[in-house]
């Protein structure tokens, strides 16, 4: 039996803070991450068309509802410990699996940052937080993460992270006039905890 258990916030990572969604006080947030334009691009395969406001109430609603976990991320308020405090940045989910599969124990990670707060490491910070929710709180055994060929910067950061790669469909996505792989990724709770114990 564990003994010296420590409670700690299981909803904050070192600067960021993760809640609920909420509406109608995040329908903001959910249309800016729609209208980011390079960033649907980046996460849709259905990237051929302009999203509408409806696309924006659409994803909020499965973000909030169907879910395991769907979270909006926020900047945390340096001299408040209250999760209402925060900026709201972004949103990460981990995708529920339908009736009869949850044996499997598996989840797929989604996630979408501003872009005036994209490249200082908050997307990273949220996947790793996201991954410990994951694996400790939600009993998860498998995660996995999606992206499409043309966006390496998000394969090298989920490299960085710690997921491997585990599938590519060649040429499966018509983009800018180009054809591109689809790039399936994925960790093991084993590797995770390899992961943490080396400071990862």
């Amino acid at each position: 039996m564990a003994t010296n258990y420590e409670a700690r916030d299981p909803f904050r990572s070192e600067r960021l803070v993760f809640r609920a969604v909420q509406t109608p006080q995040d329908d903001e947030l959910f249309r800016a991450i729609n209208d980011d334009r390079i960033g649907y691009q980046n996460s849709n395969a259905s990237n051929n068309r302009l999203p509408g406001s409806a696309d924006a109430a659409k994803f909020q609603k499965q973000v909030a509802e169907d879910c395991l976990m769907g979270a909006v991320i926020c900047l945390a308020s340096p001299d408040s410990t209250l999760v209402h405090d925060g900026t709201p940045i972004g949103q990460i989910n981990l995708k529920a699996l339908p009736p009869g599969m949850q044996h499997h124990r598996f989840s797929e990670i989604a996630i979408d940052v501003l872009p005036d707060y994209q490249g200082k490491g908050y997307g990273g910070e949220a996947i790793r937080w996201a991954l410990d929710f994951a694996f400790r709180r939600a009993g998860l055994h498998r995660v996995k993460i999606r992206a499409f060929g043309w966006n390496t910067g998000a394969v090298r950061l989920y490299e960085k992270i710690g997921f491997k790669h585990e599938g590519r469909q060649r040429e499966e996505l018509w983009h800018d006039g180009s054809w591109w792989d689809g790039i399936d990724m994925g960790i093991l709770e084993s590797e995770w905890r390899e992961l943490r114990a080396q400071g990862h």
